[in-house]
């Protein structure tokens, strides 16, 4: 239809450009070139030094072949040369597949197959378990060695190529073009699913930006926040935060493992003012002694996800002089993508009011179009009463391309125009969401997805076992820990430690079920295992040193 707008306003160079999180490394280092970007040990980098090394990556990567629609994946932990990887793999072309380094050989070989993985970057500590899955991998792929100073325990370079000696041959002034659509894909994330093998969750440019800057929305992020690395940036590319800081010229404190004294010496030193994580990590520095925590004297703001946080939680939080913000989201966007905002009069509430407030999963974040509640046969509204369940679900920007190479699950997870979480809710008067339960029966147990279904297939292989359901336990240091009800085979005799051993022999660590109950299972009249009532049970059912 013709009108007065249409006509002689077209896009063009001068007024239309693809949104992409990578410009915000060029402009911390060119309005704040000096400004200190990295801290990792002794080593302290400034934005320009960063914003060099990330070309250098780009640029040398180009010269081994990888360019636009390829995937680079990473094997490292919170370190430098990970933040250099979510700029220069991406000016590329390239997408960048972040690993989690807690998953078994199989699994990661899986991914490397799926992804068709034209290189990877992996650090020395975890050089024993990507060489355990290369031997599973059926294409070539480019190795490159991360060696971490800080890092001094057991590993060896299995490379063709040292990450520093790839630098030197790169390019620092590299000029590397935005995407020619915002659209393209920047990265590659895998998901625990309910069934079989993990799903890949593909990120674009636009979504990136956007929710690197809802972090800073939600958040009131000043300009040089610092930034401390308690979440990995494996997990949903560390929540967009490598974007977030770019994009305040922040500074990006490392950390290669979770350390209650590390973390507490590093928010003293470095005056740490933002720092992400699952529940067990906030809990660890509330329960930590007393002597870790001094003299701290500056304002910290921590943000949780996963689990609930309790009031035992916030309000140690609050001892420690640490503002707390609960968010919630699944891997398919982005991580968080709805905050639990909170009011000034909640502050006077006493701490289990706030509790009860702050455990809700709140309302859309900032740049995500919409959150709602549905009936998911109906896609209707439930009514906004607090005890009406339905399914959450997201539109928007911060919503991923897709399933990599999978379309019917991103069919049905685009099904009405919404992505299905799974996630069962309520929605109350104010329009602040909270979860009651989980369709697809995930275990969230310290920020790691676990499928029920992946560990009762294991268990159904052990021969004396007739039936078997897992579920979730609530547990005060993990959130969740699984749970499993076995129903033995008659005349068949097993223990606890059996089926522990049995597990650990094709299940990661914390897979692994740490409460166990044997006896008939509850079953509907066609047979299927009623989970409801077991997750009745499972609170009382005592943990197993595993």
């Amino acid at each position: 239809m013709s009108h007065i707008y249409a006509d002689g306003l077209d896009k063009n160079p001068a007024n239309y450009a693809a949104l992409t999180p990578l410009g915000f490394i060029e402009r911390a280092a060119s309005v704040y070139p000096e400004q200190l970007a990295v801290v990792h040990g002794s080593i302290r980098r400034t934005w320009q030094q960063t914003y060099d090394r990330s070309r250098r990556l780009a640029s040398a990567l180009i010269a081994h072949g990888i360019g636009m629609g390829d995937t680079v994946a990473a094997m490292l932990p919170n370190i430098p040369e990970m933040v250099e990887a979510h700029f220069g793999v991406p000016m590329t072309g390239a997408v960048l597949n972040t690993l989690n380094t807690r998953l078994d050989p199989n699994t990661i070989a899986f991914m490397l197959n799926h992804g068709e993985a034209k290189a990877l970057l992996v650090d020395r500590e975890f050089s024993t378990l990507v060489a355990q899955a290369l031997k599973q991998v059926n294409h070539p792929v480019l190795l490159i060695d991360v060696d971490d100073s800080q890092y001094t325990g057991p590993g060896e370079r299995i490379g063709t190529l040292d990450y520093e000696a790839l630098l030197a041959t790169g390019d620092p002034h590299y000029a590397w073009q935005p995407p020619s659509d915002e659209w393209n894909a920047i990265c590659l994330n895998y998901t625990s699913g309910t069934t079989g093998n993990p799903k890949g969750v593909v990120y674009h440019h636009r979504g990136a930006y956007t929710n690197a800057i809802s972090n800073i929305l939600e958040w009131d992020m000043p300009k040089h926040a610092v930034y401390l690395w308690t979440l990995p940036m494996f997990h949903c590319n560390g929540w967009c935060f490598p974007w977030t800081v770019a994009a305040r010229a922040g500074v990006n404190v490392c950390l290669r493992k979770v350390d209650a004294q590390a973390i507490f010496d590093l928010i003293r030193n470095e005056r740490v003012t933002h720092y992400c994580g699952a529940p067990i990590v906030h809990s660890l520095l509330v329960n930590a002694p007393d002597a870790l925590k001094t003299g701290i004297t500056h304002k910290v703001h921590a943000m949780v996800a996963g689990a609930a946080p309790p009031a035992s939680m916030i309000e140690g939080m609050e001892q420690l002089g640490f503002e707390l913000t609960h968010v919630y989201g699944l891997t398919e966007v982005y991580g968080p993508a709805s905050v639990c905002a909170q009011h000034g009069a909640w502050d006077r509430l006493d701490i289990g009011d706030r509790a009860r407030l702050n455990a809700r999963q709140g309302v859309r974040y900032h740049l995500q179009d919409a959150i709602a509640v549905f009936d998911p046969a109906s896609m209707r509204a439930v009514a906004a009463d607090g005890e009406t369940m339905g399914e959450i679900m997201f539109r928007g920007n911060i919503t991923m391309k897709g399933y990599l190479k999978n379309p019917k699950a991103t069919q049905e997870a685009f099904s009405g125009g919404w992505f299905h979480t799974g996630d069962l809710a309520v929605m109350y008067p104010d329009g602040y969401i909270k979860i009651k339960d989980r369709s697809k029966d995930i275990i969230i147990s310290g920020g790691e997805n676990i499928s029920s279904i992946e560990v009762e297939d294991v268990l159904y292989r052990h021969p004396a076992i007739l039936a078997a359901a897992v579920v979730a336990k609530p547990d005060p240091k993990w959130g969740e820990t699984p749970c499993a009800f076995i129903e033995l085979k008659a005349g068949a005799q097993l223990t606890a430690e059996e089926i522990i051993s049995h597990c650990k022999k094709h299940l990661t660590g914390f897979k692994v079920p740490r409460h166990i109950e044997f006896g008939e299972l509850p079953k509907t009249s066609t047979g299927k295992i009623q989970k409801f009532e077991l997750r009745k049970r499972a609170g009382s059912i005592p943990a197993i040193d595993i």
